[in-house]
């Protein structure tokens, strides 16, 4: 008899779940005849399937979490390490930095606490560059050029990418040192210099030339005579926006990034005891948690929303908190004559918008720092041909990141998007995708997806509460004294444990629920790494292996849909 056998993901139109009590076949017994009646028609049939984890569909870098988590938990971390990078270049920036949004929809959240990915992200990183692991080697050299503007993270990740793919890549920068933003707008408590260096270090290993201290006004001319085939933009966001605020002579007013750019630059700029920040941002925060660093007596954050309203992180709002920054909100500044500040109190309208009152308060300050969000300085781009730049500043790029000019793609914060390190990182590699396919002439098809692993799919009896294990952090007395990093890595143990959290959403892993629960001996174990297969010709449709399945890696399907 010639068996009909199913196996691996299932491929093709997404399954549908018919439900069901799964009796659509049975096969009864006979006796005194010692044969097999077939009962009614079999309806409905297992198949194993492939869902997208939802810490894949929430990583804006493109991440393949899942996999990389199940290689460390598994304690394979170079393989762990190689898998991340090979979408993601700064692993051990990204640890430290992101915002994890990962997490956010990571399914464990509803069993007891979300995976720590970034916890272990971070792990890998630093052991790659402990035990000096390199990417692998680039392609053969394509005979093509490509000039990126801009070394902070949007730019690294589209050099590292199109380096890869075999691509002669130059990198041109303003600033002095390389990471944009990176290096000029994050603290040192949060990245370490040394973390950004390393990372960077091995990017240029990879052969990818950056040029600092050139600031591209020009960009035809210098494609033309750097003889560049395609350039990708990401200038970030460097220009503090500003307002005007009434200050007699003795009022100190600077904007936050020159602020941080000075402290990262071995600064120490004079700020006095007392020092208001103004804005909500996450800017804001580290402004104001800077300036504590600095000696500041007390730093007071004014912020004309609410606290639900405001655009930091959370976790970045406490932070400032923990370390002695007061926020006060609902309110505006109407003038600074130092070290006198008025301030507005404001009320929202029932639109949720602030509204003044005419109620004013006196507040005392030395100094008063601007952080209310930063622009990109695009003017250059306005006399290239195709072009178009918005209002705001930022530029008009098609699905494929291409602006109006041929060759000429852009990234990062200078385009409509949110502007965090993880979604510059994103662009780029879409950037170096694309523009490798534009080099050759080639349409670049966007990438088929799978439907989303939901909580509500899983059967987690297999599952035991495990709860995260929590990254070490400074005492917060000490915090303020410098800026030591503030969050220390996870042990060795603690990262393979805390990988090993991770639920596999709608991938098998192979537990052996479904072999072991199959009452007709319908599932097939094919060998380590290989996973299952069913027999169809044993297999009644009684749907045990799916209703024990703790990840959603089998669904049932029509009769008629296989």
């Amino acid at each position: 008899m010639t068996s009909s056998i199913e196996g691996g993901a299932a491929g093709g139109a997404e399954p549908q779940r018919s439900g069901g009590t799964g009796e659509d076949l049975t096969r009864v017994p006979d006796l005194a005849h010692g044969a097999v009646m077939a009962g009614p028609v079999r309806t409905r049939r297992p198949v194993y399937v492939d869902l997208l984890p939802p810490c894949n569909a929430g990583c804006p870098a493109g991440e393949n979490i899942q996999s990389w988590l199940a290689e460390q938990a598994a304690g394979r971390s170079e393989q762990a390490w190689r898998i991340l990078v090979a979408d993601n270049p700064l692993p051990a920036i990204h640890g430290r930095v992101c915002y994890h949004p990962c997490e956010s929809v990571c399914n464990r959240a509803e069993l007891d606490d979300a995976v720590s990915i970034h916890a272990v992200e971070r792990y890998l990183g630093d052991l790659a560059l402990e035990r000096g692991w390199q990417y692998l080697p680039a392609a053969p050299p394509s005979g093509r050029r490509v000039l990126v503007v801009g070394s902070g993270p949007s730019g690294l990740s589209a050099a590292y990418h199109l380096a890869l793919r075999g691509h002669e890549v130059e990198i041109r920068d303003a600033g002095d040192q390389p990471g944009g933003m990176m290096r000029y707008g994050i603290p040192s408590y949060r990245l370490p210099r040394e973390v950004l260096d390393a990372e960077v270090e091995r990017i240029r290993r990879l052969g990818v030339r950056i040029t600092t201290g050139h600031r591209v006004q020009d960009l035809e001319a210098e494609r033309r005579e750097g003889g560049f085939d395609a350039v990708f933009v990401a200038v970030g966001a460097h220009l503090s926006k500003r307002v005007d605020i009434p200050a007699q002579d003795a009022g100190r007013i600077v904007d936050a990034i020159s602020f941080l750019r000075s402290v990262a630059s071995g600064e120490r700029p004079l700020i006095g005891r007392r020092v208001a920040v103004y804005g909500g941002g996450n800017t804001a925060m580290d402004a104001a948690r800077t300036a504590r660093r600095l000696g500041a007596d007390e730093a007071l954050i004014v912020y004309r929303r609410t606290r639900a309203q405001m655009p930091a992180h959370e976790e970045e709002a406490e932070d400032a908190e923990r370390e002695g920054v007061r926020i006060n909100w609902l309110r505006t500044i109407k003038a600074f004559d130092g070290p006198t500040l008025k301030v507005e109190e404001m009320e929202l309208d029932d639109k949720g918008f602030p509204q003044p009152t005419g109620r004013y308060q006196e507040l005392a300050a030395d100094t008063v720092i601007l952080a209310l969000g930063q622009d990109s300085d695009t003017d250059f781009l306005r006399r290239v041909p195709g072009v178009e730049v918005e209002k705001d500043g930022t530029v008009r790029v098609s699905p494929t990141m291409l602006t109006g000019c041929p060759g000429v793609f852009a990234g990062g914060d200078m385009v409509p998007a949110e502007r965090t390190v993880t979604v510059g990182v994103g662009h780029g590699k879409k950037a170096a995708r694309n523009i490798d396919a534009w080099l050759s002439g080639r349409v670049q098809p966007p990438s088929a997806k799978h439907p989303e692993a939901a909580f509500a799919g899983l059967h987690l009896w297999y599952f035991g509460d495990a709860h995260q294990r929590r990254q070490p952090v400074l005492p917060v007395e000490s915090r303020v004294a410098g800026f030591d990093e503030v969050v220390g890595g996870l042990t060795p143990a603690a990262a393979e444990f805390e990988a090993g959290r991770c639920l596999s959403c709608g991938n098998c892993f192979e537990c052996d629920g479904c072999l072991g629960s199959c009452p007709e001996d319908a599932v097939i174990k094919l060998g380590e790494g290989l996973r299952y297969r069913f027999d169809y010709d044993r297999c009644t449709g009684c749907g045990s292996c799916f209703e024990q399945c703790p990840v959603h890696a089998i669904e049932m399907v029509p009769e008629t849909a296989s």
